[in-house]
C-alpha cells in the first residue's frame, strides 16, 4: 500500500515536468500577447495624453488659421477693388478714346469730303494762281502742304487711337476675368473659414469638457517655469559671483594696497562689479537697446513678457520671465551681441540653456537640444549657441531673456523690429 502512494505521488509530482515544454511554449506565446497589448495599451494612453496636453495647442492653432483667413479674405477683397478703381479707370480712358476716335472720325470725314470737292489737279492748281502776288502764292502752297500733312497726322493719330482702344479693350477684359476668378476665390475660402469656425468651435467644447484638467495642466507647467526660473537665476548669481571673483583677484594683482574687505565687498556683491572694460562691454549693449539681432533666423514671438491672460483660459493669469519664440524645426539659437559664455546646463532632462554675459548684462537662451559653445567661449553677435529643441507637438520654442544682474527686461524692447 505504501509503495503504491509513493508510485502515484511520483507520477503526481513528474506529470507536470513532462509536460514542461509544452507548457513553457504555451506560456511564452500568452506572455508574446500580454505584452503586445500591454504596449498597444501604452500607445494608446500616450496618445491620450498627448492629445489632452495639446488641445489647447490646436485651439490656438485653429485661431491663427481663422486669423490667417480673415487676412487672406481681406487681402483678395482688397486686390478687388483694386482691380474694380482700374476697371473704373480704364473704362473712362476707353470712354474718352471713343469720344475722340468720333470727333476725329467726323473732322476726317468732312477734310475727305472737301477733298474731294477739290480734288483736281487743276482746282489746286488755279488757287495758287489766282494769287495777288507772290507771297500769297506761297502762302497758299505751304498752306496745302500743311493741310495734307495735317489729314495724313489725323489719319495716324485715329490709327493710334484705335490701337489704344484695342489695348484698353483687352486690359479691361482680363481684369474683369480676373476679378471674376478672385470673386470666386473668395468665396471657396469664406466657405473654408465657415467650416475651420465649426473646428474651432467643436474644440472649444472639448476643452469646456475638460477645462479642470487642462487648467491643472497648465499650472503644472506654471510650476515647472518657475522651477526652471529659479534655476536660472541660481546660474545668473553664479555668473555674478564668478565674475566678481576673477574682478577680485585682478584687482589684487594690480592693486597691491587693496585690502582684504575691499577684496571682500567685490567677491560678495550681488551685482557684477565691472571693470573698465566690463563697463564699456556693458554700456555698448545698452546702447543697441531696440537695435540687437533676432536670437533666431526666423521666427515669431508666441508669449510675450510678464503677466497675461492666457490665451484661451483669461482668467486663468499666467507668467513668463521672457519671451517665447517660435520658429522652424532644426533652428539654431543666436547670440544677439558679442559676449562671454558664463553657464551651459542641463535644465531638464531634455531642456538645455546657455547664458552668455555681456558686462552685467545677461541673454538667456533656454530650450536647447544640442548645445556647440563651452563656458569661457567669447561669441559674437549672430553665432550659433545650439540647436532648438522640437517637442513631442512639433513645436520649436526658444525662450529668451533678458537681464542686468539678476533684474529681468521685457527681452522685445532690445530686439530689432527687423
Amino acid at each position: 500500500m505504501p509503495k503504491i502512494f509513493l508510485f502515484l505521488l511520483f507520477f503526481c509530482l513528474a506529470t507536470p515536468m513532462w509536460s514542461q515544454p509544452t507548457t513553457q511554449e504555451q506560456l511564452e506565446e500568452r506572455k508574446a500577447k500580454i505584452q503586445l497589448e500591454i504596449q498597444e495599451k501604452e500607445q494608446l494612453l500616450q496618445s491620450v495624453k498627448s492629445k489632452e496636453k495639446s488641445i489647447v495647442t490646436q485651439l490656438l492653432i485653429q485661431k491663427e488659421k481663422i486669423g490667417l483667413k480673415e487676412k487672406l479674405i481681406k487681402t483678395t477683397e482688397k486686390q478687388t477693388k483694386l482691380l474694380s478703381n482700374d476697371i473704373y479707370t480704364n473704362q473712362l480712358k476707353i470712354n474718352q478714346l471713343n469720344r475722340d476716335l468720333d470727333q476725329l472720325r467726323k473732322d476726317y470725314a468732312e477734310m475727305i469730303v472737301k477733298s474731294y470737292k477739290s480734288r483736281s489737279e487743276q482746282s489746286r492748281a488755279m488757287f495758287l494762281l489766282s494769287s495777288q502776288n507772290f507771297l500769297q502764292a506761297y502762302k497758299r502752297a505751304q498752306y496745302m502742304k500743311q493741310y495734307a500733312s495735317y489729314r495724313k497726322m489725323q489719319g495716324e493719330e485715329i490709327k493710334g487711337k484705335t490701337n489704344q482702344l484695342v489695348v484698353y479693350n483687352n486690359k479691361i477684359g482680363a481684369q474683369k476675368n480676373e476679378k471674376e476668378k478672385l470673386i470666386v476665390e473668395n468665396e471657396k475660402e469664406k466657405q473654408q473659414l465657415v467650416k475651420e469656425k465649426q473646428e474651432q468651435e467643436k474644440i472649444a467644447n472639448q476643452i469646456k469638457k475638460e477645462k479642470g484638467k487642462i487648467t491643472a495642466e497648465i499650472k503644472k507647467k506654471q510650476q515647472e517655469t518657475k522651477k526652471i526660473d529659479a534655476q536660472i537665476q541660481k546660474l545668473i548669481r553664479e555668473s555674478i559671483a564668478a565674475a566678481n571673483k576673477k574682478t577680485a583677484a585682478a584687482n589684487a594683482k594690480t592693486n597691491p594696497k587693496a585690502t582684504a574687505a575691499e577684496k571682500k565687498a567685490i567677491e560678495s556683491s550681488t551685482k557684477i562689479v565691472l571693470t573698465p572694460e566690463g563697463k564699456l562691454v556693458s554700456d555698448n549693449f545698452k546702447a543697441n537697446k531696440g537695435r540687437l539681432p533676432w536670437p533666431v533666423e526666423k521666427g515669431a514671438i508666441s508669449l510675450g513678457y510678464g503677466d497675461q491672460p492666457h490665451p484661451v483660459f483669461k482668467t486663468l493669469i499666467v507668467h513668463n520671465s521672457g519671451v517665447e519664440i517660435s520658429t522652424e524645426s532644426g533652428s539654431n539659437a543666436r547670440a544677439v551681441f558679442s559676449g562671454e559664455v558664463t553657464q551651459v546646463q542641463l535644465i531638464t532632462p531634455l531642456k538645455k540653456a546657455v547664458i552668455v554675459k555681456h558686462g552685467d548684462f545677461f541673454t538667456i537662451y533656454q530650450n536647447l537640444s544640442s548645445v556647440n559653445v563651452q563656458v569661457g567661449d567669447k561669441v559674437s553677435a549672430k553665432q550659433s549657441l545650439g540647436k532648438i529643441r522640437t517637442d513631442g507637438e512639433g513645436k520649436t520654442i526658444l525662450k529668451f531673456m533678458v537681464s542686468q544682474n539678476t533684474t529681468y527686461f521685457n527681452p522685445t524692447s532690445w530686439l530689432s523690429g527687423r
